[in-house]
């Protein structure tokens, strides 16, 4: 029986033009699910073919697993304490084994085997023309759409097939079987049991390809596309960067009477597409993603990265545009929060926000109006400031003298550390699983500890609105604090 396994291995591995370890892994395999049937618990099995004489052995196995993780899988794994009595040598993570009676063969039937082994060499087989696939290094696929699968289309090139979801195809395209598609890698995934490569035509890293394929200047060096942000089929933004000063990136990138953008408009179903400079300054960026409105003024907020955009009445409409399409993109072609809003707007705004710097000041300071308000206009806004601002820079300011400056920045102090004092107690029964979570600050764990929020589990629990609602933190990084929370569930 021994020669005919090698013989059948020997063909198979021929027929296929595959390794022979690979025949030989599937015959294992095969094997080891034949013998494991023999017993009722779930037991794991490992067979192994000797590669010259076709004989077989099997052993029972049982991995070594740290003592105080304790069985999650008894009949699979052994405490280390329990290897280390027969083999003191022995690791985490390597197996203690015990020879089992062998399945023969023949009564596990060749045409099982062979079920198997073909199944296995399938998987080798796809596993080749993927690898071959990706080593070409493509980021978009051009294929026929071979069939429909619940909605979605599968995408065959050459002898790969792409998945393409519905909600990833542009809105009103209409694709059909033996259409020509061009479409973005997103994804591989090789443990997929059916396309392993999935597509998508709204990324915006598709239009930053397209526009790479359409524009020689990107492949040379001499231009990039620093971002994108689509509204698929409808308008996107892209912002371009010249690395050579003899170039116009926007007319490169429009090309001769627009041929260039032309061609991927063509390609996106008449996607307008707005070109914009990227620039190394934020509000010079964002000034320019917000064309066609003219901007006014820029208000920066670096610690909340958003801006207040001030634009005139009568170019509202058109910085915001239609159903807020153009300031969210803007939004998210540059990655800051853009708030649009009116000069009458903006002045209400700082009214408000100067009057709760003034109340701050006169109560932590002990201060009168007309101080606090100098303060104000001399660009102070915090009591951080205040206290640890360069001396000289305050000596500046003419209508302080030098033991005023000094006093101030005295009681800016003593009202810090009065606060941090406060903080410290507040915080003192958090758990300190809560208190070395990524993103946590002493000021957000003391507004948690107000609302008796003081473990991991109790942030965990917590919905994105809760904690907006308890901290005063914005939608994203609730959101991103809480799943940090929840990490340790899915661990």
């Amino acid at each position: 029986m021994s020669r005919e396994v090698l013989l059948l291995v020997d063909a198979l591995a021929r027929e296929k033009n595959v390794d022979k370890d690979v025949v030989f892994g599937a015959l294992e395999a095969a094997l080891a699910s034949a013998t494991k049937k023999r017993y009722t618990e779930d037991v794991d099995i490992r067979v192994h073919i000797d590669r010259e004489s076709g004989e077989h052995e099997s052993f029972r196995r049982w991995l070594v697993v740290p003592d105080e993780a304790g069985l999650q899988e008894p009949d699979k794994q052994i405490l280390l304490f329990e290897a280390k009595e027969d083999n003191d040598a022995i690791e985490l993570g390597e197996f203690v084994e015990e020879p089992v009676e062998s399945v023969e063969f023949g009564r596990i039937g060749a045409q099982a085997a062979k079920q198997v082994i073909l199944q296995r060499i399938r998987d080798a087989e796809r596993e080749q023309i993927l690898s071959d696939f990706l080593e070409r290094g493509e980021k978009i696929m051009t294929g026929t759409v071979k069939r429909l699968d619940k909605g979605n289309l599968i995408v065959e090139s050459g002898r790969v097939e792409a998945l393409l979801r519905r909600d990833q195809l542009i809105p009103k395209e209409n694709l059909r079987i033996g259409d020509r598609v061009r479409a973005y890698i997103v994804k591989v995934d090789r443990t997929a049991r059916g396309p392993q490569i999935e597509l998508s035509r709204t990324a915006p890293e598709f239009l930053i390809e397209l526009f790479g394929m359409e524009v020689p200047e990107i492949e040379q060096g001499l231009l990039e596309i620093k971002s994108a942000a689509r509204d698929p089929g409808v308008r996107a933004k892209i912002a371009v960067v010249a690395y050579d000063k003899r170039i116009d990136p926007i007319g490169t990138c429009v090309g001769i009477r627009g041929t260039r953008v032309q061609a991927v408009r063509n390609e996106l179903g008449g996607e307008n597409v707005d070109i914009v400079l990227w620039s190394e300054d934020p509000a010079q960026f964002v000034i320019g993603a917000l064309a066609p409105a003219a901007v006014q003024s820029i208000v920066v907020d670096e610690e909340k990265h958003s801006m207040d955009v001030v634009v005139d009445e009568n170019e509202l409409a058109v910085a915001i545009g239609r159903s807020g399409q153009n300031v969210r993109l803007a939004s998210e072609l540059t990655g800051w929060q853009i708030n649009i809003m009116t000069p009458d707007e903006s002045a209400e705004k700082q009214s408000e926000e100067r009057g709760t710097l003034r109340t701050l000041f006169m109560q932590r300071l002990d201060v009168d109006e007309e101080v606090a308000d100098i303060l104000i206009e001399e660009g102070f806004s915090s009591l951080e400031e205040i206290a640890y601002v360069p001396l000289n820079e305050m000596l500046e300011i003419e209508a302080f003298d030098e033991d005023t400056v000094h006093e101030l920045r005295n009681r800016a102090r003593d009202a810090l550390l009065t606060q941090a004092i406060a903080t410290e107690e507040k915080v003192e029964g958090v758990a300190l699983d809560l208190k070395s979570l990524d993103g946590m600050t002493p000021e957000l764990l003391a507004k948690l500890a107000e609302h008796e929020i003081q473990t991991r589990d109790d942030l965990a629990e917590l919905a994105v609105d809760e904690l907006t609602e308890m901290t005063g933190v914005d939608e994203e990084a609730a959101k991103a604090l809480i799943m940090k929370a929840r990490e340790h569930w899915f661990q």
